[in-house]
């Protein structure tokens, strides 16, 4: 059931771990690996992400496309050089037959090499840069998620219809966090009088606060996601800046909203998914994925549970045969799964093609937090680098 061909496995065989993995092939189970950053102030989102994928998988009875599943997972820690590492055992020594990871884009960029030459097919349920959108495409590489830009010019163009002039806009310093800024700028032709960039992992924001209660914008725009979003939350209200319109993504939503609460309700966000999303199956998802865990889901969960939904339908149109690698992507390409967000195709980027909403945060009648749809602000939405790929 493995993808490497007999080119491949000649130059495999020069070393015992590789061989050794290659020697799994006889095995009938299908393989997937699981990369997500378990440990440290961010591991909530990749837990959210774990478990999505793992409900998946458990409602299909322990297989997927009919076929017995392993689930191996692997914690990056966020940690490049830790996540390089555990891609090329997850691929050599465990000969996996899908990567299904990771959150962060700086993981991404270092995992893309070893697991998509070393035999596997990508799937990243969250991390969606430009450079892969585009110039750098792969075809053993596809995105359940988004590109990284486009949930945040949802609120660039949220801002432009509502009429603001002037945006403070700031982010974590790695390649998302400026995805994130330049996906704001695509659709918000006003003023920029901030463009802040933090170092990833920071929890204090008075010195951005402090700029942002001198420059008085019109709105202020922040991705700040996992604890970096709770602080900031937190530090916005306490800062006495509630007066200025808060736009965000992925900074008020179900992994940050559990310890943001109150300080959170009624500030804006986007997102291609919400737990409300009137869709086949997404009542359903939540409602299980809440009894599961204890958690409301968020776009991390639901991503990753239409990735295992991918992942099911390939296998099942192939009858359970994915040594063919060309088929398998072919196949991929269809999108033929019924995803929880609706609609759902992939561009020729293998990135989705998908509706994006302004979502605001909200306190359900049971105490708990989540996110809920405004309205629709892009319709069947192409990311604007999907020209630049050549496969």
């Amino acid at each position: 059931m493995k993808f490497i061909g007999k080119a491949a496995l000649a130059a495999l065989m020069t070393t015992a771990v590789t061989t050794a993995a290659f020697s799994q092939t006889s095995d009938d189970k299908l393989k997937v690996g699981l990369m997500f950053t378990l440990s440290g102030p961010a591991a909530v989102l990749g837990e959210h992400g774990r478990d999505g994928f793992q409900l998946a998988v458990e409602q299909l009875g322990g297989k997927l496309g009919g076929v017995e599943t392993e689930i191996i997972v692997a914690d990056d820690e966020q940690k490049p050089d830790v996540a390089v590492n555990k891609a090329k055992e997850l691929v050599e020594r465990d000969g996996v037959d899908f990567v299904v990871g990771p959150i962060f884009s700086n993981i991404l960029q270092a995992i893309m090499k070893p697991v998509t030459e070393g035999g596997a097919i990508l799937i990243s349920p969250n991390a969606g840069t430009s450079n892969f959108a585009g110039a750098e495409c792969n075809k053993n590489f596809f995105v359940t998620s988004y590109q990284n830009d486009q949930v945040h010019e949802v609120l660039g163009k949220y801002a432009q219809d509502k009429g603001y002039k002037r945006m403070f806009l700031m982010a974590p310093n790695y390649q998302a966090g400026k995805d994130a800024i330049a996906g704001v700028k695509h659709s918000f032709k006003g003023e920029v009088v901030n463009e802040a960039y933090t170092p990833l992992g920071n929890m204090d924001f008075s010195a951005e606060l402090a700029q942002i209660a001198a420059e008085q914008p019109d709105a202020v725009y922040a991705f700040m996601p996992g604890g970096m979003g709770v602080n900031l939350v937190k530090q916005y209200r306490q800062a006495g800046l509630e007066g200025i319109p808060f736009l965000s993504a992925f900074t008020v939503d179900e992994t940050t909203l559990p310890a943001q609460q109150d300080a959170a309700v009624g500030f804006f966000g986007g997102a291609n998914w919400a737990p409300n999303l009137d869709a086949p199956g997404n009542a359903e998802f939540v409602k299980a994925f809440e009894a599961k865990t204890g958690r409301v889901p968020g776009t991390y969960a639901a991503q990753a549970y239409d990735a295992a939904m991918l992942i099911d339908a390939v296998v099942k149109k192939l009858n359970g045969d994915v040594s063919d690698r060309d088929a398998v992507i072919a196949e991929m390409e269809k999108a033929d799964f019924q995803s929880i967000r609706g609609d759902f195709s992939f561009g020729p980027n293998h990135y989705p093609v998908q509706d994006f909403y302004l979502v605001q945060v909200a306190k359900r009648d049971d105490g708990k937090y989540q996110t809920e749809i405004v309205e629709k602000i892009f319709d069947d939405y192409a990311d604007t680098y999907v020209s630049e790929c050549k496969m």
